[in-house]
């Protein structure tokens, strides 16, 4: 929950839109709370300390966020979120124009997986780790990333060669180096930089 104390000498719509812009959101999100009264010589010139905090829910609001950018490009769509352990949030989408908005090799839910993430970085100074998957794409990337990695870690594993996968994002190596973990034989290590890091697969030292 992200919070902002500072020191007043009243208390108006004037201050709430302050708090506002300091903590860069829209006023609805924001509420004020008095945290300590001060008085000056004899009573006079009384000052607020004021603590402001973003009221914001990370499911709630990240679906209402994903329908309206739907609802501005015209798309009907089931939107649904999951909380998993570790602030992990799953966002599911379902529309009958799935693979528009999946994009060419899922760059365009990439973009929208992206623009949620920095949407609740806004409201919040926690971190949550945030996916979309819209029409079970990214279940099924997973499942080929899984064959893959296993693919590769059997075939490093016998010729003791390294092997480079190709560029994949961030949610992609995770899966990779998920999945290969526990292997006994190999170890895997993200190389290179953004947006063109890759994993490799290594043999584990004998």
């Amino acid at each position: 929950m992200k919070t902002f104390r500072f020191e007043t000498k009243v208390l108006n719509d004037a201050t709430l839109k302050y708090a506002a812009d300091e903590m860069k959101v829209n006023q609805e999100y924001v509420s004020l709370k008095v945290v300590e009264e001060k008085h000056g010589l004899l009573g006079l010139n009384k000052n607020y300390v004021v603590e402001a905090v973003v009221n914001f829910d990370p499911i709630n609001d990240s679906i209402r966020f994903l329908q309206m950018i739907l609802a501005d490009i015209e798309i009907e769509a089931i939107v649904e979120a999951h909380r998993g352990e570790d602030n992990n949030i799953t966002f599911t989408i379902d529309a009958d124009e799935n693979p528009i908005l999946i994009g060419r090799n899922g760059k365009t839910l990439d973009a929208i997986q992206t623009l949620l993430k920095n949407y609740i970085n806004i409201f919040t100074d926690e971190h949550y780790i945030v996916l979309v998957d819209i029409g079970g794409y990214k279940e099924q990337r997973k499942k080929q990333l899984e064959i893959l990695a296993t693919k590769t870690a059997k075939e490093v594993a016998k010729t003791r060669i390294s092997v480079c996968l190709n560029k994949m994002n961030a949610y992609e190596r995770r899966v990779i180096h998920t999945k290969l973990s526990d292997w006994r034989d190999v170890t895997t290590e993200s190389e290179g930089e953004e947006p063109n890091r890759y994993v490799v697969i290594r043999p584990k030292a004998k």
